[in-house]
């Protein structure tokens, strides 16, 4: 190809992919310097220059002036001595090919940097391109991919899993997810593994605005802002809790959210693949919002230590198993959604601290126990080396959400 050719095509390409010429032409000149100085061994490296009208491609070798040595004993001037050799033609197109792919590729990027980076925690909706055992890409429209990664990260600690569990994606398929992150193509930090060619946008189902952009999206009280959503707890694909509160005293928050028949709640089911939605009254009195959060349980009373940011929470007998939940879920998610340490005790075992209390001190505190009594305090120990503050079950060493033997009650209650 005569140089004349390739730069006439080098212009059309540019005109094409919407590239700056003269950018272009500065990269390629500079790609093309360090290869030459490879090819041809130039100590002190190389200058190349493209001629812009003609194309024609100079190469210099770069000699260093002997009067141009700066304090630090580095050259700063060199003799530029001509050595470009025959067909450099064929070399320049091929760096021509990649420094287009690049420049292509970085820009597109860019593009969607400065549209989505100002979107994060936004709802959108995809169609699944392809799934591996790593990531899914989602197609948010023509050129635009996002990425919804669900690595192991017992193998790779620093990537992310944003998938709930048991969820499978099918070609084709649409979904809902959020943006939790847009990746700058300019950023100078390290990369993870293989981010150069995976999308740069990253989405989520795990993260719990998902619940709260689907809910804005079904009820239009909370899109309008009638309706707050105060609080969300969520065990992505099995349980979710959503505490809302009304500005207006004549709305009923929990019954907008659930909707005629159920059908707004069902929506966001649905979307959620079945996962298991709680809708709460949220209430400023710290009682009424522990007891309303252990819902679908039946709660006698709520006595509250906010110094240590304790719920003690006695509830009927036979809404113990209720109250935990398998596994301890349900007093997990309470927890989550309220920012109290919930300790929760049937009548029978409460009844023998209740009856010893007067009325006029807060007996919070004695329900959950004394910090230097480990006689009946609940064994287990966090992995942060943090022992459980609760009580201990009678006959048990260990309190009702930690028992063992009381999930199996717990699970044929639920």
């Amino acid at each position: 190809m005569a140089a004349s050719d390739m730069m006439s095509a080098l212009m059309e390409l540019c005109q094409e992919r919407h590239i700056d010429q003269l950018y272009l032409i500065d990269r390629l000149e500079q790609s093309l310097a360090k290869s030459y100085a490879e090819i041809l061994h130039l100590e002190w490296g190389a200058k190349v220059t493209i001629d812009r009208t003609t194309g024609k491609i100079y190469v210099y070798r770069l000699e260093p002036i002997d009067d141009s040595m700066d304090e630090e004993g580095n050259f700063t001037e060199f003799e530029e001595i001509d050595v470009t050799p025959k067909n450099t033609s064929r070399i320049a197109a091929q760096h021509a090919k990649a420094e287009i792919n690049a420049i292509v590729r970085n820009s597109a990027r860019e593009q969607i940097y400065e549209e989505f980076s100002g979107r994060i925690g936004d709802l959108i909706s995809g169609t699944v391109l392809q799934s591996t055992p790593d990531f899914t890409i989602v197609k948010i429209r023509d050129g635009v991919e996002a990425e919804l990664p669900h690595f192991d990260q017992r193998r790779y600690e620093n990537e992310r899993n944003e998938r709930p569990m048991g969820e499978r994606y099918l070609h084709n398929q649409h979904i809902k997810a959020v943006i939790i992150d847009v990746c700058d193509p300019n950023s100078n930090l390290q990369p993870v593994r293989g981010e150069h060619s995976r999308p740069p946008i990253v989405i989520s189902r795990t993260h719990p605005e998902l619940m709260r952009r689907l809910f804005e999206q079904e009820v239009p009280e909370i899109y309008e802002g009638t309706v707050q959503i105060k609080s969300i707890a969520r065990e992505p694909g099995q349980r979710s809790k959503v505490a809302v509160h009304s500005l207006d005293d004549r709305l009923d928050p929990v019954g907008a959210c659930v909707g005629p028949k159920g059908s707004r709640v069902r929506a966001v089911v649905g979307e959620l693949r079945g996962e298991r939605v709680d809708v709460i009254l949220w209430d400023a009195d710290p009682a009424v919002y522990v007891a309303n959060a252990l819902s679908p349980a039946k709660v006698t009373r709520v006595l509250i230590d906010e110094e240590k940011a304790y719920a003690g929470v006695i509830v009927p007998d036979d809404q113990l198993s209720l109250a935990i939940g398998k596994e301890g879920q349900n007093a997990r998610l309470a927890a989550r959604l309220t920012g109290w340490h919930i300790d929760i005790k049937s009548e029978t075992l409460a009844a023998d601290i209740l009856k010893n209390v007067p009325v006029h001190e807060e007996p919070a505190a004695d329900l959950i126990g004394d910090e230097e009594d480990d006689v009946r305090r609940c064994e287990y120990v966090s992995e942060d080396g943090i022992q459980c503050r609760n009580q201990a079950r009678p006959g048990s060493r260990f309190c009702g959400v930690h028992d063992t033997d009381a999930f199996d009650d717990a699970e044929d209650l639920i």
